[in-house]
């Protein structure tokens, strides 16, 4: 069942149906050179079968080692960086308790789950270990290449510490290792110390990885279905899939975020009025930013936390440069069934109010910001989804991952690689080596 529905009528004002059409047949061309394997970084599209080629032998030891983790370790600390892992961090918070880490293990019933290795900061490194000092914990290390700078710092330390703690043998339980299946630093380091290993698909880039092991062991860890993600994923790939972009609202996002583009509105910002989509906003950023941030193009992904930011941002979405549109992720059904109380005094004046769902109060705020921001010369798209479900979820990361190719074999791309990351990459570790002594 599809969970997902584009509302684009508060676009459609800013368009004209020839600018309509002639986009499509754009979609249409760039559909054809993903479906033919004919555009650019066509031998990293494995993204676009993961959900149904599932490597079932994997996804079986997946579990497995998500119940040994949820045994031998009261903290799981995930080891990457961007694509390994983003994903994992935005499923855990849609579907974790939000105060989950502050729980009890009782109550949580999986280990507190921490991502590190995202940065370099001494301060972060140094709280991290003397937090882990006296917990029994485990580590994910996630990264292709096994040389990506901030994980590797992270790995070496918490591997040290590991070893310190339990001896060299039964440290090596301990650590997971999520890699390249044939080459690579980290490969040749789980299999000398026999590392539990899990492989990242030669033909799928980090930002396309959540639905393979860099996003499905922490997932099971933190006892997600990921299956039904998967499920989810799956549908999508057929349902978005339809060349008729009229009946397709995936490629239609597409098409009108391009011809918005095209009319100067090179700033995306995608919304949500739920704070557990934080991450997932993190994620959407990093995937069309590196995709399609190249050769002096692209739209600039931006993201806003409402009504949170409206307190921040807002002013500046409602009456700045029009150079931006907003796309907005709006949840239809919220199943937490909590409600206004009423106060015997009403001090705030809110009694007014009382007995609705705060929900409904979101919901109108909701409707209300979008009207403003239309009103306001800010195009605006909604993706309804019906409710976070994993299979919902699954559905909506196809989308974004879909819409994304499309739009950077639109933009005239490679949608899959990254040479400005690569750039600033051996600029760092050049002067690192340079001052090594």
């Amino acid at each position: 069942m599809q969970g997902i529905f584009l509302e684009d009528e508060n676009v459609k004002k800013f368009i004209t149906e020839e600018e309509y059409e002639q986009m499509c047949k754009k979609v249409e061309e760039a559909h054809d050179m993903l479906e033919n394997q004919t555009g650019k970084g066509s031998e990293m599209l494995g993204w676009m079968n993961l959900p149904a080629d599932r490597d079932e032998e994997e996804i079986a030891r997946i579990k497995e080692c998500a119940d040994r983790i949820n045994k031998q370790a009261d903290v799981f600390v995930v080891i990457g960086i961007g694509g390994s892992y983003l994903g994992a961090k935005a499923m855990i918070d849609l579907f974790d308790n939000t105060f989950s880490n502050l729980e009890s293990y009782s109550e949580r019933k999986h280990p507190q789950i921490i991502f590190a290795g995202n940065n370099l900061s001494g301060k972060y490194l140094r709280n991290l270990v003397e937090f882990l000092e006296d917990k029994d914990f485990a580590i994910n290390v996630i990264s292709k290449s096994g040389s990506t700078l901030e994980p590797a710092v992270t790995f070496r330390t918490l591997k040290i510490l590991l070893e310190q703690k339990y001896g060299k043998v039964l440290a090596a339980t301990r650590i997971y290792v999520t890699t390249d299946p044939d080459k690579g630093i980290l490969h040749d380091l789980a299999i000398k110390n026999e590392y539990e290993m899990f492989k990242i698909p030669h033909d799928v880039g980090g930002r396309y990885s959540v639905l393979t092991a860099v996003g499905l062991l922490p997932m099971a860890v933190a006892n997600i279905n990921f299956e039904d993600i998967l499920d989810g994923a799956q549908f999508a790939s057929f349902v978005f899939n339809n060349k008729d972009v009229s009946n397709n609202d995936c490629y239609k996002y597409a098409a009108y975020r391009n011809i918005l583009r095209e009319k100067n509105k090179d700033i995306e910002i995608l919304a949500s009025y739920e704070p557990s989509f934080q991450y997932f906003i993190e994620w959407y950023k990093q995937l069309f930013g590196e995709s399609e941030g190249k050769d002096g193009k692209g739209i600039f992904p931006a993201g806003v936390n409402l009504t949170t930011d409206l307190h921040s941002m807002g002013q500046l979405i409602q009456d700045g440069k029009r150079n931006i549109f907003e796309t907005v992720i709006n949840v239809q059904v919220d199943r937490s069934l909590i409600y206004l109380p009423e106060s015997e005094d009403n001090f705030d004046n809110l009694n007014y109010l009382a007995g609705k769902e705060i929900d409904y109060i979101n919901k109108q705020a909701f409707k209300g910001t979008v009207k403003a921001h239309v009103d306001g010369n800010v195009p605006t798209m909604v993706i309804n989804l019906e409710d976070i479900t994993e299979y919902n979820i699954g559905q909506l990361i196809y989308f974004f991952e879909k819409a994304c190719a499309i739009s950077g074999y639109i933009l005239g791309v490679n949608p899959f690689d990254q040479p400005g990351v690569e750039a600033y990459k051996k600029n760092m570790l050049g002067l690192l080596k340079e001052n090594k002594n």
